[in-house]
């Protein structure tokens, strides 16, 4: 059986954990790929919201098996108190949760390291989420990494000490205050690192393999959003990983033949969170006002999200890079009441028009240019079937579909699961 794979199109906050939950009846294996504890995905159901980091979002399903990648970054810390939110809901995690042993593990000093590189940048700092990912995503490509398969290991304690210290010197080089109590935050870390090893560690490439033997349905889900992709995003305003599809060939061990369907998410508007350059952002009252309808704040972070018109030009660049198959609309419940929408078509560009993302897209450099749509005063929220869709909303995402050239299957009209429609 292919995989399937499931990624944000825009800066990442798209909704991507909605749209696994709504989806994982119709797969066995959920699989995160790459990302770490920076990635918030919100679920709603039954009345209760639920944040998760690392854990994939299919975990709330009876059937499904949920499979941590070896392209993801892990922080026992976080992970554990993840896994005691679960407790609540009485969720056999030890059942249905697994961990590729080559996954990389976040230390403590990472998390340090990532304050104090911040913190260093001074006004040219990047946004970091300070949770540690490019640290070890740096020790990953450097070699010097620790892995969950290393906690199976007589010796990881001193491969852990001299990774630790390692990173002390480092954190002194860079010549600014960090407070820390790295004893206090070590005793965490073991504690943690203990209950991690009460979970099934696999070979996941290997797992995968035989499970796609089996005819076995597999979802790879993404973290963040394909502008924020390592090669393909706004660097250096991007994450430290491979958001894009190409990342869940290298993040779970799938020969890129082996892909499926590519289901791409974005919101009916834009938004982004931390520093970089944003072509559609709107600071006036209108942008605030698309900030506070959509609740846009970080899941994990909590810091505001910026806002802007839907920007096609780096959508359909997002679809181009990830070979999309079905795209799904999400928040397009937050645009009802604006009398008149936007959307992003093509830049003036250093003076021409083009319609291709550039390799720089800083305002000195790039001025949007919008086709004007009219907008709906409806509710869209208690709607249960696209046939109660006002005409302009089928005018907005006609417009789409066209400009994209790929069907949009999916149109979300509010949080909870059961305000999904298919189209």
């Amino acid at each position: 059986m292919a995989v399937d794979l499931l990624l944000g199109l825009q800066w990442g906050d798209e909704g991507k954990g909605k749209i696994v939950d709504v989806l994982t009846s119709n797969y066995n294996i959920i699989a995160r790929f790459q990302g770490g504890p920076n990635a918030g995905h919100t679920l709603e159901f039954d009345g209760i919201k639920h944040v998760l980091r690392t854990i994939p979002s299919g975990i709330f399903h009876d059937k499904s098996i949920n499979v941590i990648g070896n392209g993801v970054v892990i922080d026992p810390v976080v992970f554990v108190k993840e896994l005691e939110g679960l407790d609540q809901f009485k969720i056999d995690y030890k059942k249905k949760l697994i961990i590729s042993r080559k996954a990389h593990i976040i230390l403590p000093t990472h998390r340090m390291l990532d304050a104090a590189s911040e913190t260093a940048k001074g006004k040219a700092k990047i946004g970091s989420t300070l949770k540690g990912i490019g640290p070890t995503y740096m020790d990953k490509t450097g070699r010097n990494g620790i892995r969950v398969g290393d906690l199976e290991l007589a010796d990881w304690k001193d491969k852990y000490r001299a990774l630790a210290n390692k990173h002390e010197a480092m954190i002194d080089f860079y010549n600014v205050q960090i407070e820390y109590d790295l004893e206090e935050l070590e005793t965490e870390f073991f504690e943690a690192v203990e209950r991690l090893k009460e979970l099934t560690f696999i070979d996941s490439e290997e797992y995968l393999y035989q499970a796609q033997k089996a005819g076995k349905t597999i979802l790879a889900e993404g973290a963040q959003g394909s502008l924020l992709d390592i090669d393909f995003g706004t660097y250096p305003f991007v994450t430290s990983s491979n958001t894009t599809a190409a990342g869940a060939c290298t993040g779970l061990g799938v020969a890129p033949n082996q892909i499926g369907d590519v289901y791409g998410i974005f919101k009916a508007y834009t938004t982004r969170v931390g520093s970089g350059p944003f072509p559609t952002e709107l600071f006036d009252e209108i942008g605030a006002d698309m900030a506070r309808i959509g609740h846009e704040f970080g899941a994990v972070t909590g810091r505001a999200r910026r806002c802007g018109w839907l920007d096609l030009v780096a959508l359909k660049y997002a679809c181009q890079v990830n070979g999309v198959t079905k795209l799904m609309m999400m928040k397009g419940d937050v645009l009802s009441g604006f009398k008149t929408l936007k959307i992003c078509t093509s830049y003036t560009y250093k003076g021409e028009t083009i319609t291709h993302l550039p390799y720089n897209i800083e305002p000195e450099n790039v001025e949007p240019i919008y086709s004007e749509f009219k907008g709906w005063k409806e509710d869209l929220t208690k709607m249960t079937d696209k046939s109660q869709f006002p005409k302009e909303l089928n005018d907005y995402i006609a417009f789409l579909e066209k400009e994209l050239e790929i069907p949009i299957t999916v149109v979300s009209v509010g949080p909870d699961r059961k305000q999904t429609i298919f189209m």
